[in-house]
Protein backbone atom coordinates (compact mmCIF):
# COMPACT_ATOMS: atom_id res chain seq x y z
CA UNK A 1 0.00 0.00 0.00
CA UNK A 2 1.27 3.18 -0.77
CA UNK A 3 1.84 6.18 1.30
CA UNK A 4 -0.73 8.68 1.07
CA UNK A 5 0.24 12.08 -0.31
CA UNK A 6 -1.33 14.39 2.66
CA UNK A 7 -2.32 17.88 2.01
CA UNK A 8 0.17 20.75 2.75
CA UNK A 9 -1.61 23.39 5.29
CA UNK A 10 -2.23 25.45 2.32
CA UNK A 11 -4.11 22.72 0.59
CA UNK A 12 -6.04 21.88 3.30
CA UNK A 13 -7.47 25.51 3.87
CA UNK A 14 -8.02 25.94 0.09
CA UNK A 15 -10.41 22.26 0.26
CA UNK A 16 -11.67 23.36 3.76
CA UNK A 17 -12.97 26.91 2.09
CA UNK A 18 -13.49 25.31 -0.74
CA UNK A 19 -16.01 22.55 1.02
CA UNK A 20 -17.52 25.55 2.68
CA UNK A 21 -18.73 27.58 0.46
CA UNK A 22 -19.87 24.63 -1.84
CA UNK A 23 -22.19 23.37 0.78
CA UNK A 24 -23.30 27.20 2.02
CA UNK A 25 -23.72 28.02 -1.25
CA UNK A 26 -26.16 24.70 -1.92
CA UNK A 27 -27.87 25.99 0.99
CA UNK A 28 -28.17 29.49 -0.04
CA UNK A 29 -29.85 28.65 -3.36
CA UNK A 30 -31.76 25.38 -1.74
CA UNK A 31 -33.33 27.44 0.49
CA UNK A 32 -34.26 30.40 -1.57
CA UNK A 33 -35.74 27.67 -3.93
CA UNK A 34 -38.05 25.92 -1.13
CA UNK A 35 -39.17 29.45 0.06
CA UNK A 36 -40.09 31.60 -3.37
CA UNK A 37 -41.15 28.70 -5.19
CA UNK A 38 -41.88 25.77 -3.66
CA UNK A 39 -39.54 23.44 -5.12
CA UNK A 40 -36.19 21.66 -4.22
CA UNK A 41 -32.97 22.22 -6.42
CA UNK A 42 -33.37 19.10 -7.63
CA UNK A 43 -37.19 19.66 -9.21
CA UNK A 44 -35.23 23.15 -10.40
CA UNK A 45 -32.74 21.38 -12.50
CA UNK A 46 -34.90 18.74 -14.08
CA UNK A 47 -37.17 21.79 -15.13
CA UNK A 48 -34.13 23.70 -16.72
CA UNK A 49 -32.94 20.96 -18.18
CA UNK A 50 -36.40 19.96 -19.99
CA UNK A 51 -37.27 23.71 -20.45
CA UNK A 52 -33.93 24.11 -22.44
CA UNK A 53 -34.35 20.67 -24.56
CA UNK A 54 -36.17 20.54 -27.71
CA UNK A 55 -40.00 20.25 -28.18
CA UNK A 56 -39.49 19.84 -24.16
CA UNK A 57 -38.64 16.07 -23.97
CA UNK A 58 -35.69 14.28 -23.15
CA UNK A 59 -35.37 10.24 -22.40
CA UNK A 60 -35.29 9.80 -18.69
CA UNK A 61 -31.44 8.89 -19.25
CA UNK A 62 -30.84 11.61 -21.02
CA UNK A 63 -32.40 13.74 -18.36
CA UNK A 64 -30.44 11.82 -15.84
CA UNK A 65 -27.43 12.72 -17.13
CA UNK A 66 -28.41 16.28 -17.82
CA UNK A 67 -28.97 16.52 -14.22
CA UNK A 68 -26.20 14.25 -12.86
CA UNK A 69 -28.88 12.20 -10.89
CA UNK A 70 -29.19 8.47 -11.02
CA UNK A 71 -32.17 6.75 -12.73
CA UNK A 72 -33.69 5.65 -9.26
CA UNK A 73 -33.80 9.16 -7.45
CA UNK A 74 -34.67 10.62 -10.85
CA UNK A 75 -37.72 8.68 -10.88
CA UNK A 76 -39.23 9.35 -8.18
CA UNK A 77 -38.30 12.98 -8.68
CA UNK A 78 -40.38 12.62 -11.74
CA UNK A 79 -43.12 10.75 -10.06
CA UNK A 80 -43.60 13.39 -7.63
CA UNK A 81 -43.26 16.35 -10.61
CA UNK A 82 -46.08 14.47 -12.35
CA UNK A 83 -48.23 14.53 -9.45
CA UNK A 84 -47.91 18.86 -9.46
CA UNK A 85 -48.76 18.14 -13.24
CA UNK A 86 -45.23 19.77 -14.52
CA UNK A 87 -44.03 16.65 -16.66
CA UNK A 88 -46.07 13.89 -17.96
CA UNK A 89 -44.15 10.53 -19.00
CA UNK A 90 -44.76 8.42 -21.89
CA UNK A 91 -43.00 5.40 -22.54
CA UNK A 92 -40.66 4.82 -25.44
CA UNK A 93 -43.08 2.93 -28.35
CA UNK A 94 -39.66 1.25 -29.67
CA UNK A 95 -38.25 0.56 -26.04
CA UNK A 96 -39.97 -0.96 -23.93
CA UNK A 97 -37.62 0.12 -20.84
CA UNK A 98 -37.33 3.34 -21.72
CA UNK A 99 -39.57 6.51 -21.12
CA UNK A 100 -40.09 10.11 -22.29
CA UNK A 101 -40.39 13.03 -20.23
CA UNK A 102 -42.23 15.98 -21.26
CA UNK A 103 -42.33 19.31 -19.40
CA UNK A 104 -46.13 20.44 -19.79
CA UNK A 105 -47.17 24.06 -19.54
CA UNK A 106 -47.83 23.85 -15.82
CA UNK A 107 -43.94 22.90 -15.61
CA UNK A 108 -43.02 25.13 -17.67
CA UNK A 109 -44.98 28.12 -16.00
CA UNK A 110 -43.07 26.56 -13.02
CA UNK A 111 -39.77 27.22 -14.29
CA UNK A 112 -40.53 30.91 -15.56
CA UNK A 113 -41.83 31.81 -12.11
CA UNK A 114 -38.56 30.21 -10.40
CA UNK A 115 -36.02 31.48 -12.64
CA UNK A 116 -36.10 35.29 -11.88
CA UNK A 117 -35.66 34.50 -8.20
CA UNK A 118 -33.05 31.72 -8.43
CA UNK A 119 -30.81 33.88 -10.50
CA UNK A 120 -30.85 36.76 -7.83
CA UNK A 121 -29.95 33.82 -5.17
CA UNK A 122 -27.31 32.31 -7.91
CA UNK A 123 -25.79 36.23 -8.29
CA UNK A 124 -25.98 37.36 -4.44
CA UNK A 125 -24.54 34.31 -3.47
CA UNK A 126 -21.83 33.13 -5.92
CA UNK A 127 -20.86 36.11 -8.67
CA UNK A 128 -21.65 39.58 -6.41
CA UNK A 129 -18.83 38.03 -4.11
CA UNK A 130 -16.33 37.61 -7.05
CA UNK A 131 -14.24 39.94 -9.37
CA UNK A 132 -14.66 39.49 -13.34
CA UNK A 133 -11.03 38.18 -13.19
CA UNK A 134 -12.06 35.36 -10.09
CA UNK A 135 -15.16 34.57 -11.97
CA UNK A 136 -13.29 33.70 -15.17
CA UNK A 137 -10.42 31.59 -12.99
CA UNK A 138 -13.27 30.34 -11.40
CA UNK A 139 -14.67 29.23 -14.51
CA UNK A 140 -11.22 27.51 -15.52
CA UNK A 141 -10.96 25.49 -12.39
CA UNK A 142 -14.40 24.14 -12.43
CA UNK A 143 -13.85 23.43 -16.03
CA UNK A 144 -10.97 21.01 -15.15
CA UNK A 145 -12.16 19.45 -12.39
CA UNK A 146 -15.29 18.68 -14.24
CA UNK A 147 -13.23 17.28 -17.25
CA UNK A 148 -11.27 15.31 -14.49
CA UNK A 149 -13.98 13.49 -12.83
CA UNK A 150 -16.78 13.10 -15.39
CA UNK A 151 -15.14 9.77 -16.70
CA UNK A 152 -15.15 8.09 -13.38
CA UNK A 153 -18.55 9.64 -12.56
CA UNK A 154 -19.98 8.03 -16.10
CA UNK A 155 -18.19 4.41 -14.90
CA UNK A 156 -19.62 4.99 -11.27
CA UNK A 157 -23.54 5.92 -12.57
CA UNK A 158 -22.96 2.48 -15.28
CA UNK A 159 -22.02 0.32 -12.56
CA UNK A 160 -24.52 1.82 -10.09
CA UNK A 161 -27.25 0.90 -12.90
CA UNK A 162 -25.82 -2.34 -14.12
CA UNK A 163 -25.72 -3.77 -10.47
CA UNK A 164 -29.45 -2.79 -10.16
CA UNK A 165 -30.47 -3.95 -13.00
CA UNK A 166 -28.80 -7.39 -12.22
CA UNK A 167 -30.55 -7.62 -8.83
CA UNK A 168 -34.02 -7.11 -10.02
Amino acid sequence: MSTPRWLTDSEQRVWRDFSAAIDMLRAHLESQLQRDAGMPTTYYAVLVALSEAPDHVLRMSELAEATRSSRSRLSHAVARMEAQGWIRRQACPTDKRGAFAHLTDRGLDAIRSAAPGHVDAVRDGLFDALTPEQVEALGTISAAIVDRLSPECARAVADAESEREESA
